[in-house]
Formats: structure tokens, sequence, C-alpha cells
């Protein structure tokens, strides 16, 4: 009996311990819109319950100290709840979770459609986080296979040896266009793609789909997300900052998405070697909004306004060069300033009819108004300087002695305006396992363009004529009696007006051959356009491309996929490829016509028990009708007549994994050989004749902190022809500029993502928090774009003179999300 007490005793005060240190959390979990969500699991440690019918629950947990409390739930986002409970308390907590359509980032659909189509997929994650100067997504392009380039300061590329404007650029597939007046990669500013606002991001670098547009070389097709639920992102660097804001009616039909951005690139342009007071100022605004009327009808808008002011007043330059025998210097000052504006308004209304499960209608409207303005008046005085190679004397680099050389003063008053409007009706139909597409579209161009520009050199007292009047003068021994002629001398006032008319239609089928799965694809576009302005006869054009893709994945061990695409291609003439070097327009230019020849092979494979996919792809352009062009830093001159024949052919390799668990990288290879064929003067490079090209885009993590993260760009290209004077006879310059190499690695800790919940107090607030830093041009490479070229005509000599890009700087950016 005395042994029953004593248990009995130790029985009731174990209890009330027990009792005494615990405590008691409770509530009701709902959505967003307050209904009840049951089977959500609540835990903590070991322990845990789940939520009722009626989205209630109850959990017992140890009080008197700080816990962590998870709400997890397969459809909601989790929820970490923070507290601390008396004894003996209980917390009334009735937390409200997230649906989490947008978070489920393990699960890894296989797109074979678009591999079939020759498509590259880049996740809008990695464009967000890459390092890049112009951080956006043709940073990343410029990784791939095929892609070229040799200007970090620029969103311009170049694909398989076309020219910067052989790209088509898509944003909910509306047509995107860029400004015309850009001269160098420092004025561009932002691209008109803002990657806070991309969902998809689709790439083909050659042989596609009819649906697309009329160019020669790449399509970019990029799709704008539709928000799930309200949110704040904001993001800062020393080269800017961008706001953007997104929310969803209650009735779910209507969302919207808001993004705003600065962009100050001085930090990059001041690493170059030229000293100057430089007041860039890149500002935009876009916003994509979107209203379900029923499940049959949706009204879409895009809209942006974009404004870039570039002021740039240079003060001096010192640009080292020569041997390391015979060390030399350029050296320049200036006097007088540039100032340029660059205007864009755009706006798109598109209405989607779903007049079955089988057939879509799309009627889209968009405008785009550009208004631009190149001024500068900048006087150069110039001269050769010896550097001290005394490596033991104290003023070892210092340039011992200046030989003036000469002056040049540049002036430009250009003003141009374009209208560019259109609407655009598409229909799809879809009859078992065949897609039908079909689509017109009319566009209308105005276009209103005053050129004023002109150039004086002068060199040891003598005012430099024109190249073509130098074979009959003789000076400085015998004077030259003629007239005094501007070295250079541009004026035109056009208003040019294009009226087009555009169609296509394609079919496409997945079918199998015995157990092998094929996929088809024929498609023919076409395209009516005239040309008038005053004083010149009008002129009318048509072209008519078809277009065949034929892709086969055999049931075989090894995943692999074969495809081949190709067709004729058609480039009818833009403003820009209509006007020669005097500013000069001529209606009689015609579409450039390349034929294309691709054939590729995915290969999906396991390593390290972890994804890869070999992709290789072999291609052949014919090009005939080619307007020949040359490059001066991103400013592309045309001579405006089909006088050319050339063609490109090489290879491309990329190898894309989880070469670090978790995370995607790659390594592009790709070879290039591309020539032209001016008035049958025999086959020379082109401008865009990158043989080599190399790029790794790579993320790694501190395993032991994986919160702690490493990226890297890095691209290697061989030099191309260029650096050449103004207007110059390319056959005179074939020499090739040095190779190009850049690497930026960016560094940053992430505290808060959906896979890190918030571990401290202060970051409950954020959804997504991170912070790190960035070095471009890790190597501080000197890397050239062009070359300046200076005349002394005592000696009768040129030097070229190199132009440095942007040298090794450091960047501090931080990421947030509420």
């Amino acid at each position: 009996m005395k042994a029953n007490l004593i248990f009995l005793f130790y029985f009731i005060t174990l209890t009330s311990l027990a009792t005494a240190q615990t405590a008691t959390i409770k509530g009701k979990v709902s959505d967003n819109k307050g209904n009840p969500i049951e089977n959500v699991s609540i835990s903590f440690e070991k322990t845990g319950t789940t939520t009722s019918s009626q989205g209630e629950y109850s959990l017992n947990v140890p009080s008197g100290k700080v816990i962590n409390i998870l709400f997890s739930h397969i459809s909601y986002k989790n929820y970490i709840k923070r507290v601390r409970i008396p004894n003996n308390k209980t917390l009334i907590f009735s937390p409200k979770l997230q649906i989490k359509t947008e978070e489920i980032k393990e699960v890894v659909l296989k797109d074979e459609k678009k591999n079939a189509e020759g498509i590259t997929t880049v996740k809008s994650e990695i464009v967000k986080i890459i390092p890049s100067v112009n951080s956006g997504i043709e940073g990343v392009l410029k990784t791939l296979p095929g892609v070229s380039f040799n200007n970090e300061l620029s969103t311009q590329y170049n694909v398989r040896g076309g020219s910067f404007d052989e790209n088509l650029v898509y944003v909910n597939g509306i047509e995107i266009y860029r400004p015309f007046l850009i001269r160098s990669g420092q004025q561009e500013g932002l691209s008109f793609v803002n990657p806070n606002l991309t969902q998809n991001v689709d790439f083909s670098a050659g042989g596609f789909q009819a649906k697309y547009g009329d160019k020669l070389s790449s399509v970019l097709d990029i799709t704008y997300r539709k928000p799930m639920h309200f949110g704040v992102a904001i993001d800062a660097s020393l080269l800017g900052a961008s706001a953007t804001i997104e929310g969803v009616s209650e009735n779910k039909k209507f969302n919207a998405i808001i993004g705003a951005r600065y962009y100050n690139n001085s930090l990059i342009v001041n690493s170059r070697d030229i000293n100057s007071n430089y007041d860039p100022n890149f500002t935009d605004i876009q916003t994509y909004l979107s209203y379900e009327f029923n499940n049959k009808f949706t009204l879409d808008f895009l809209g942006s306004y974009a404004l870039n002011n570039y002021n740039f007043t240079p003060i001096s330059q010192q640009t080292n060069f020569g041997t390391i025998i015979n060390p030399l210097a350029l050296v320049v000052n200036y006097k007088g300033r540039e100032k340029d504006r660059y205007e864009t308004i755009f706006g798109a209304i598109s209405g989607i009819y779903k007049a079955s499960d089988d057939l879509t209608l799309t009627l889209t409207t968009s405008t785009y108004n550009t208004n631009e303005q190149e001024h500068y008046d900048i006087l150069a005085f110039y001269g050769i300087g010896e550097v001290n190679a005394d490596f033991g004397s104290d003023n070892f680099g210092d340039i011992n002695f200046v030989q003036a050389i000469g002056s040049q003063l540049d002036h430009a008053r250009n003003d141009l305006e374009a209208q560019i409007s259109n609407i655009n009706l598409k229909a799809s139909y879809r009859k078992n396992t065949n897609l039908f597409e079909v689509g017109v579209k009319y566009q209308y161009e105005n276009i209103k363009d005053r050129i004023i520009e002109w150039q004086v050199i002068d060199s040891a007292g003598f005012s430099l004529r024109p190249p073509y009047l130098l074979p009959n003068n003789e000076e400085p021994y015998t004077p030259y009696a003629g007239p005094l002629v501007l070295y250079q001398n541009v004026r035109a006032n056009n208003n040019v007006k294009i009226n087009r008319l555009s169609g296509f239609a394609q079919w496409s089928k997945k079918s199998s051959i015995n157990d092998h799965i094929v996929w088809y694809n024929l498609g023919i576009r076409t395209q009516y356009w005239d040309i008038s302005s005053k004083n010149i006869d009008t002129k009318n054009h048509i072209v008519v491309s078809p277009r065949a893709q034929f892709a086969i994945k055999p049931n075989w061990d090894k995943d692999m996929l074969f495809r081949i695409s190709g067709g004729y291609y058609y480039q009818p003439p833009f403003y820009r490829e209509l006007r020669d070097s005097l500013g000069i327009v001529h209606p009689e230019v015609k579409a450039q016509k390349s034929i294309h020849l691709v054939i590729g092979n995915d290969y999906s494979f396991k390593m390290w028990n972890r994804p890869f996919k070999l992709v290789t792809e072999a291609y052949y352009k014919k090009i005939t009708d080619v307007n020949p062009f040359t490059i001066n830093n991103v400013k592309i001159r045309y001579s405006a007549e089909n006088n050319t024949i050339a063609y490109a052919t090489g290879f491309d390799i990329r190898l894309n994994g989880e070469f670090v668990p978790g995370t995607e990288s790659w390594f592009s290879l790709g070879y290039l050989l591309t020539k032209e064929n001016i008035d049958d003067r025999g086959y020379i490079s082109r401008s865009t004749d990158q043989r080599l090209k190399f790029a790794i885009l790579f993320q790694d993590y501190v395993p032991t902190i994986p919160s702690l993260k490493m990226y890297l760009n890095l691209v290697y290209n061989t030099g191309v022809p260029g650096g050449s004077p103004s207007y110059a006879d390319p056959y005179l310059y074939q020499n090739r500029l040095k190779d190009y190499f850049r690497s930026d690695i960016g560094i940053s800790y992430v505290f808060v993502d959906f896979q890190n919940p918030a571990k401290q107090k202060w970051q409950e607030k954020f959804k997504e928090l991170s912070a790190g830093i960035e070095l471009f041009n890790m190597f501080d490479v000197q890397n050239t774009i062009t070359n300046t070229w200076v005349k002394d005509i005592s000696s009768n000599r040129s030097v070229a003179i190199p132009n440095y890009l942007s040298g090794r700087v450091l960047n501090i950016k931080i990421a947030m999300k509420f």
C-alpha cells in the first residue's frame, strides 16, 4: 500500500512538472480568401499535427523558449512562425498560406517540342543572378554558342555571322525595335527586356519556323509573366536600381505587373582610358496588364516608356600602344561635349479569343515611337608620345615628350523621329495531332530623319581632304591649289514612308514511325512592301519564304534527338538599310536572301547520377543580294546596294547540366567561317567573322554554407576584322582586332528564399533577400572595340590606336522581395 502511494505521488509530481513546462498554440489555417485548408502539417522538431476539415489545429509545444513552428502543405508555400509562449499559456495564431504555383522549382518538364524546333530555353532565374555589365537576358545569350560579340557595354549581339539588325526580338509575340542613332555601347543603356518581368526565354540561332518574322539570323522570344499574388521586389547596385510591383484582383480575373529601372554605367565607362565628365541617365518603366473577361476571352496590354540621356564631356586621353622595346602613347586633349537623348514609347493591346478547345484567335495592335537626338561638337588635339621604358627610372611609364601631329573637329546635329504601327491577326487550330497556324499583319512606318554631320582633320598644319581626293595630292612638297573640302560631310533630310503586308501559314505534327517519335513542320511566309518619299520614285517588292523542320527521337536506350531544318529566309530592308553613307535613301534596295541548312543532335544522359545534355549543331548559310556593311563600335553603316554574295558555315557545341548538384551550368564552343564577295573582287572575311568562341556560365556554392553562392560568366572570342576608318574599303583593312576575353564573377549570400526560411525576426518580412558583390573583368584584360586612326601628313602614314573597353570594376548589389 505504501509503495502504491509513493508511485502515485511521483506520477502526480511528474505530470505537474510536464504540464508546467508546456504551452499550446492553436488556431485556424486558411488561404488568401479565408477558406479553411485541410491537412496542413504543423510541426516542431519531431512533434506535429494536421488541420481538420475546418482548418483548425492545436499543438502542445515547449514553453518559455524560442521555437520555430513549420506550417506546410503540398499546394501552399511553407510558413514558419517564430514564437515564445509562457508556461501554461495558449497562443491563438491563424495564418494565411500563399499558394505556391510559382515556387515548384524542382519539377523539370522536358519540352521535347522545343528541342525538336531547335529552341534553347534559358531559365529566367539564371538571367537575374548571372553577373553582367548590362544585367539582363543579353548577358546570358552571349554565353551560348553561335552568339558572338566584342563589346560588354552593348546589348547587341551577332548570331552565326549576321549583323545586329538580323535578330528578331519578341515580347509576348510582339516584335521589339531598337534605337536608330546609337553609335557606341555606352550610349545604349537598358535593354528593352526587363528580366524582373520575364517568365520564359526561348532562343533560336537559325532554321526557325515561318511563324516568326523576316530576319536572317535569330529569334529571341520572351514571355512576360502573369502574377499569382501581390508582391514587391527591389534590386539595387552601384550601377542602378529597379523596382517591381505585381498583384492580382480578388476574383483572379485581373492581374498586373509594373517594373521601373534606373541604370548608370558611369562606373564602367570611367574605368576606360579617357578622362571625362560623364553624366548618363537611363530610365524606363514597363507594365503588363491582363484581364480575363471569361474563360474564352482575355485582353492584355503591354506598355513601355524609356528615356536615355547621354551627356559626355571628354577632357583628355592617354592610350599606350607599341611594343616593349618601343612603347608609345597617343595623347589627346579635348574641347567640347556630346549631348544625346533617346526617348521611346511603346504600347500594344492583344485580344485572345478561345473559340473552342481547338481554335484560338489573337488580334494584336501596337505602336512604337522614338525621338532621337545626337548633338556633339568635339575638338581633339592629338600627338604621339614616347614612353619612358627604363625600369630603373623613377619616371618609368611616364611620357618623355609628345610630338604634336594634328587635330580633329567632329560636329553633328542629327535628329530622327520614327513611328511604327501595326495590326496583326493570328489563328491556331488543332486537329488531333495536327496544329495549323496562320497569320496576317499590316505595318506602317514613318521615319523623319535629319542628318548634319561633318568632320575636319588637320595634320601638321594641313587640312586633310577625303580619301577619294588624296591620289592627286603630293603635299607637303607640292602645294594643293584646290578648295578646302571637309574630310567627311553628310547632309540629308529624309521623310520615308513604308507600307508592309505580311502573312504566314504553317503546319506542325507530332507522330511516330514504328516506335520512334517524329515531328514535322512545313511553313511559308510572304511579305509585300512599298517605299515612298519626296523626290524619289515609289518602289514595291515582294518575297516568298518557304521553311521546313523535321526531328526524330529514336526509341533507343540512349536519349537522343536528331533534327534538320532549313529554307529560304529573306530580310526586307528597314530604313537603316536603305540609307547609304551620304544619307541618301535608295528604295530600290532588295531584300537580302539566305538559304539555311541546320543539322542538330540533342543527347541527354546521366553523369555523377545527375542530368546533363549535349547539344551539337552544324550549319551552312548561302547569302545573296547582300547589302554590305561596316561596323564601328555598334553603329552599322550600309552601302545600300545588293552587290555582294556571302556565306557562313560552322558548328556549335553546348554541354549543360548539374556540374554542381542543384544548379545549372554550361560550357559552349563555337566555330564560324563567314566571307563575302563584293562586286566580284574576291572573297574576304566579313566584319562579323569571329572564328572561335568559348564561353562558360557556371554556378557553385559552399557545401557547408549552401546560401553562399558563386556565379561565373566567362567569354573568349577570337578577333574580328575591324578597326578600319569610317566608310573605308574593307579590302584594304583585313587586319583583325585582338582577341576578346572577359570574365565576370559574382558572389552572393542568400538570407531568405523559398529554400531558406527566415531564421531571425528581422528577416520575416522578406520573401527573398540576398546581397553580394560582382567583379567585372576580374583579370583586367584590355579588350579593343575599334581603332582611332591618326594620320601624319608629313610622313604620309596612318597609325591605328586601339580604343579599349572597360577595365576591372567592383560592384555591390542587394535584392529583396516582399
